[in-house]
């Protein structure tokens, strides 16, 4: 079983013993491995049920340490990231999943969320940076991802091989593939991660 978008399990296989063994057929199952604590950074007011979605089919994937609406309120953004910290949202999150809609790349929480989820002084450690190109953007099913289509933080990683950038998709095993290979850049890329960018002081876009 599987869970589907709306956060329900359903059938993909019938189990059977073999040899004293259990065995099925659905190569789509997910890995049984350690999950990952990942904050999902969205454009709440456009693409929150695309996060709702992937909230749902990530639930026993991940440890969700995003934000809902009411968490968090500020404007500023030293106290915006301030918060996130107290509140345990950021303070040790792994990897930080970018759900990159039509909008994404103008919204200043967002930028902000890439940037101290990048700042060794806001978490324990750094956090890999996964966007993944959501159906409401122009790239998504093209096989390119345009620098200038994105938030500006996570196109500079992208370029600099940090960030790994991938079509939205409800297939559980391939979302775990991404995860996977975000965290693992936190090391084996950590030389090529770029906060160097001046954070936005406001939203270019309504």
């Amino acid at each position: 079983v599987q869970y589907n978008d709306k956060g329900k399990w359903y059938k993909t296989s019938n189990l059977r013993l073999e040899n004293g063994a259990l065995k099925w057929n659905d190569s789509s199952l997910p890995f049984i491995q350690t999950s990952r604590k990942t904050f999902i950074s969205y454009y709440h007011k456009e693409d929150q049920s695309s996060k709702e979605a992937f909230k749902n089919i990530t639930k026993d994937l991940i440890i969700n340490k995003s934000v809902e609406d009411g968490d968090v309120n500020s404007d500023v953004n030293d106290e915006y990231i301030k918060q996130l910290i107290q509140k345990g949202f950021l303070s040790n999150t792994t990897v930080l999943v970018v759900l990159i809609g039509a909008k994404t790349k103008c919204r200043v929480h967002i930028d902000w969320e890439i940037s101290g989820a990048l700042n060794l002084k806001v978490g324990e450690s750094y956090a890999g940076l996964l966007g993944l190109l959501l159906p409401s953007h122009p790239d998504y099913g093209t096989k390119k991802a345009k620098y200038d289509l994105m938030p500006a933080r996570l196109a500079d990683n992208f370029k600099s091989g940090y960030a790994i950038i991938r079509d939205y998709t409800t297939d559980r095993k391939k979302i775990q593939e991404y995860i996977e290979l975000a965290f693992k850049n936190r090391t084996s890329k950590s030389d090529k991660r770029d906060n160097s960018r001046i954070q936005m002081k406001k939203d270019t876009c309504s």
